[in-house]
């Protein structure tokens, strides 16, 4: 039998040929047929699966022909809700065979698709389908060399479809160009609730166009735009997005390149902002007089719903630390750490996560693990 595209070996992972297997259950069945007609490997990882309504296959080297075997499996499929294709070469051709699935399959409501090479004909794919679907509700597809012109295709499934509330486009290409692009459809979107749009290339107009998308949405509660580099006019941008923006939960602009200026704009947001309970600004270069900003800031706003507040790693100067003191004085229950709790990952070092302890400021209770 003919080994699976994009990395056989590892689709079959040294189990049977499947022939034994074909009395199992009709879905099964349904598979060991569908990769005699593609010329593909079973994945042993599908025959031996327990009975569930999850599918995980990541690290398969399915590859576009075994993506193909099982999207023709899946078509009429109902036990399947959860689908984890991550890290499989499925390149274009294997995300148009995926996409064609789902516009059948009415069952599957989260898949993650990460790291697959999808590029523009995988965004055009996924687009179509999201203008058809209406079960997905958690779409994972970072890390897919989505570039400027593949914005154009997402961001028109983000402004149409209303369904899907979790979505994660992190560890793009995406630049300025897609930043205007998706920031007018987070404008128009009704239905996302969290939003991951981390390790991109938005700089200060790119950034900008995000930021006033976010300060027109009314849905959206979680938000990550760490690791770009929305620097001072980002900041800006930002800042008036939380003044209209009376719907978000979490922010996460750490590592965005933010100085004294860029913090002092986010400041002014957060002395009218109501809604905001946690905000990540690590690893920006906002010195103490940044840092002071804020929490001047918060203690300006009695109506503040700020819980958790993770500042620079900053040497404590005097005013620095008294306001820390008094803005636990006046929020007891606020964690408040400097350096944060941070996982970096980095798809060119196997996901490896570093992490840090935080350094908490005030009651050590408070802390978490």
């Amino acid at each position: 039998m003919a080994a699976a595209a994009g990395g056989g070996g590892s689709g079959a992972d040294g189990g049977s040929s499947g022939e034994e297997d074909a009395g199992g259950p009709a879905g099964e069945s349904s598979y060991l047929a569908a990769c005699r007609a593609c010329g593909v490997t079973p994945a042993s990882g599908l025959l031996r699966r327990a009975p569930g309504p999850a599918l995980s296959l990541r690290h398969r080297g399915l590859g576009p022909r075994g993506a193909k075997a099982l999207a023709l499996s899946l078509m009429a499929d109902t036990s399947i809700l959860t689908l984890d294709l991550s890290d499989n070469w499925l390149q274009g051709e294997g995300a148009a065979a995926i996409a064609e699935m789902l516009k059948e399959n009415g069952y599957v409501s989260a898949i993650d698709l990460s790291d697959n090479k999808l590029g523009i004909e995988g965004a055009k794919a996924f687009s179509a389908m999201l203008l058809e679907n209406t079960t997905i509700v958690s779409l994972q597809l970072s890390g897919n060399e989505f570039d400027d012109h593949a914005a154009e295709y997402l961001a028109a499934a983000i402004t149409a479809n209303s369904k899907v509330e979790i979505l994660d486009l992190s560890y793009n290409m995406f630049g300025d160009k897609a930043g205007e692009i998706l920031g007018m459809a987070i404008a128009e979107n009704t239905g996302l609730k969290e939003l991951k749009i981390s390790w991109n290339h938005f700089h200060s107009q790119g950034a900008a166009a995000l930021a006033k998308g976010l300060g027109a949405n009314v849905f959206l509660k979680v938000l990550d735009v760490s690791y770009n580099g929305f620097g001072n006019n980002g900041a800006a941008a930002l800042g008036e997005a939380l003044k209209a923006n009376n719907v978000l939960e979490e922010l996460n602009v750490s590592n965005n390149r933010i100085s004294v200026e860029g913090a002092l704009h986010i400041a002014a947001g957060l002395k009218e902002n109501k809604t905001l309970k946690r905000l990540n600004m690590t690893r920006n270069p906002m010195q103490s007089e940044g840092c002071c900003g804020v929490l001047k800031a918060l203690q300006a706003n009695s109506g503040t719903s700020i819980e958790i507040l993770d500042l620079p790693d900053i040497p404590v100067n005097k005013e620095l630390a008294e306001l820390c003191d008094a803005v636990k004085i006046l929020f007891p229950n606020l964690l408040l750490r400097r350096g944060g709790n941070m996982k970096l990952q980095r798809k060119s070092q196997s996901k490896v996560e570093l992490q840090t302890r935080p350094k908490v400021v005030g009651n050590s209770q408070n802390a978490v693990a």
